[in-house]
């Protein structure tokens, strides 16, 4: 059975926490085992690192395949949520990260 986005049948997409300061429009989520299996990968190459000010959001970018990236976001408490998504997607959410006062870069 193919998976397009919809969760339950409600009709609500695959959505990043409240958190993170941007959409994506069709992101993919992961299992955590399928996420860190990817990043930890030879062919994933980290892109960037931010992280949220005051509290302990963090989320970074590896670029997986040519057109195609992962998203892994860490939450207060230690846990990660991966999403893929393809890189032209993610270039202008990128943007809207940079401008956004309550995260800042770390790499």
């Amino acid at each position: 059975m193919a998976a397009h986005g919809f969760q339950g049948g409600t009709g609500v997409g695959v959505r990043l926490p409240d958190a993170v300061p941007f959409e994506l429009p069709h992101p993919s989520r992961l299992s955590w085992e399928l996420g860190s299996r990817i990043i930890d990968g030879d062919e994933a190459t980290l892109h960037s690192e931010w992280a949220r000010t005051g509290r302990s959001w963090e989320l970074s970018v590896f670029r997986v395949t040519t057109n195609t990236v992962v998203v892994r976001i860490r939450t207060p408490v230690g846990r990660e949520r991966f999403y893929g998504t393809a890189e032209q997607d993610l270039e202008p959410a990128l943007d809207r990260l940079e401008s956004a006062t309550a995260w800042r870069r770390l790499e």
